[in-house]
C-alpha cells in the first residue's frame, strides 16, 4: 500500500511484522505476555492442575486486555484482506504461542491443530471441564474421610486446607462450617 520508505512508515524491527504490504507493530502487552508468560504460569497445564492454571490464564490475559481472544468475543474483521484482520491474526497467533508456551507437551497433540486462541481453549475447557468435575468429587471425600491419625495438629489441619483451597481452585466451595466438622470428624478420641 504505502512506500516503506515515507517518513510515516513504521521502520522494520523486531517489534514489528515484515513482509506484508504494511508492517504491523506488535503491541507492547503482547510482547508482555510472551516475554513474561512462563514466570507468570510458572507451573505447565497438566490434567492435575487444570483450574488453576485456567485461573491464572484468565486473569493475565484480561489485564493485558485479550481475554476477547479466548472467549470468542474479539473476532476477526470479516475482511481477510484488510488490516485490521491481519492485526487480529497477528495478535491471536501470539496468544497462541503464549498458551502452548504455558501446556504441558503430553497435553500439545489435542490442540496442535487449533487456529486460533480461542479454538485452543475451547478444546482445553472441553477436555478438563468434566476431569475438573470428577477431582471436585474425589477431593470432598478425601475430605469426609480425612483422620488425624499419628501427625500432628499443624500438619492435619495444613492438609484440611490444601484440600479445601484445591476444591475452590476447581471451582466448587466447602461450607465453613463444613470444614469445622471434617476437622473435628477426623481428630482422634483423644481430643474428645
Amino acid at each position: 500500500m504505502g512506500d516503506q520508505n515515507s517518513a510515516t512508515s513504521i521502520p522494520p524491527s523486531s517489534s514489528t511484522l515484515a513482509g506484508t504490504s504494511t508492517d504491523l507493530p506488535i503491541p507492547a502487552s503482547i510482547k508482555f505476555l510472551i516475554s513474561n508468560i512462563k514466570n507468570l504460569i510458572p507451573h505447565p497445564l497438566t490434567v492435575d492442575n487444570y483450574a488453576i492454571w485456567r485461573i491464572q490464564i484468565i486473569q493475565h490475559f484480561t489485564a493485558n486486555g485479550y481475554e476477547g481472544h479466548l472467549t470468542g468475543k474479539a473476532t476477526p474483521p470479516s475482511t481477510e484482506a484488510s488490516q485490521e484482520h491481519h492485526r487480529w491474526h497477528v495478535v491471536d497467533t501470539n496468544l497462541i504461542s503464549s498458551l502452548f508456551s504455558t501446556i504441558s507437551p503430553h497435553i500439545l497433540p489435542y490442540i496442535i491443530n487449533s487456529s486460533t486462541a480461542q479454538e485452543v481453549w475451547y478444546v482445553l475447557e472441553r477436555r478438563f471441564q468434566p476431569m475438573s468435575q470428577s477431582r471436585v468429587i474425589q477431593l470432598k471425600n478425601e475430605l469426609h474421610h480425612i483422620q488425624m491419625k499419628d501427625i500432628n495438629m499443624q500438619q492435619y489441619l495444613s492438609q484440611i486446607k490444601n484440600i479445601v483451597d484445591n476444591i475452590a481452585a476447581s471451582g466448587s466451595e466447602v461450607e465453613p462450617e463444613d470444614i469445622v466438622f471434617y476437622i473435628l470428624n477426623g481428630l482422634p478420641s483423644t481430643y474428645n
